[in-house]
């Protein structure tokens, strides 16, 4: 089973890890997408009011066109840690022991804009790229990403699907992968936004202490009853709901 969550806007900065390593990231086939987006986003950065445009970025942001600039070169940390806001906050990854930290290496994947799907312990560094950016010499990051992207997910016998709708598009899973994408709802049927984020992060938590061995979708759903998680599938095909109080 894979389990793909999507990146945050706010991000832990330094670090101790070594530098980037493309080659050394989760789904190795996508190192050539990689590379030419780390190529285009250090270019970019070169001229610094140019990349605070095209990034969109404020004032008080403009520090992360160094970020950027030192794409190749700054300290990295794992990604599960360099991700900071709702959902990593309630996933706390920092405060899981060793062995639950384990079970999310071999079983998370977080989709960036520029290096896509990576290991949850996989050394990235800082940097701003958000899904809708449009770089200059690279292709619409959704037409640069997508069709490798699926081709590399199709390798996997299980995928739970907790991204936004936003970095689905940049790599949708194959149809010929059983997956399930998750909705957070409340009892009443309310789809939620801020407590979306939050028990998707809760979810991912309980699955990383608790590490079911099952890694099919019936098995998913038979630790959820065992756990008093409330996740069930929907009439529509492929899409499960992850069920938090009113």
């Amino acid at each position: 089973m894979k389990i793909l969550l999507p990146p945050s806007e706010t991000k832990r900065t330094g670090g101790t890890g070594a530098p980037l390593d493309l080659a050394a990231l989760a789904l190795p086939s996508l190192t050539d997408q990689r590379e030419q987006l780390a190529t285009a986003l250090i270019a970019l950065s070169a001229d610094a009011a140019e990349a605070q445009r095209v990034l969109k970025l404020s004032d008080r942001q403009a520090g992360d066109v160094d970020h950027n600039r030192m794409l190749r070169t700054g300290p990295t940390m794992p990604a599960v840690d360099r991700y900071t806001g709702v959902l990593y906050d309630a996933l706390d990854a920092p405060s899981l022991d060793r062995a639950a930290r384990r079970w999310l290496g071999e079983h998370v994947l977080i989709h960036s804009a520029p290096f896509g799907p990576v290991g949850a312990l996989d050394g990235i560094p800082a940097y701003r790229l958000a899904a809708g950016t449009a770089l200059p010499g690279i292709p619409p990051l959704r037409r640069h990403w997508a069709d490798m992207t699926s081709r590399a997910l199709a390798e996997n016998d299980f995928v739970l699907d907790l991204r936004s709708e936003a970095y689905v598009a940049l790599g949708p899973v194959p149809a010929s992968v059983p997956s399930a994408y998750v909705r957070v709802v409340t009892s009443t049927g309310r789809a939620l936004n801020h407590f979306n984020k939050k028990a998707k992060g809760e979810l991912v938590r309980a699955l990383a202490t608790t590490r079911p061995r099952s890694s099919t979708a019936q098995g998913l759903l038979s630790w959820a009853k065992r756990e008093d998680v409330r996740l069930r599938r929907t009439q529509d095909s492929g899409v499960w709901e992850l069920v938090v109080p009113d």
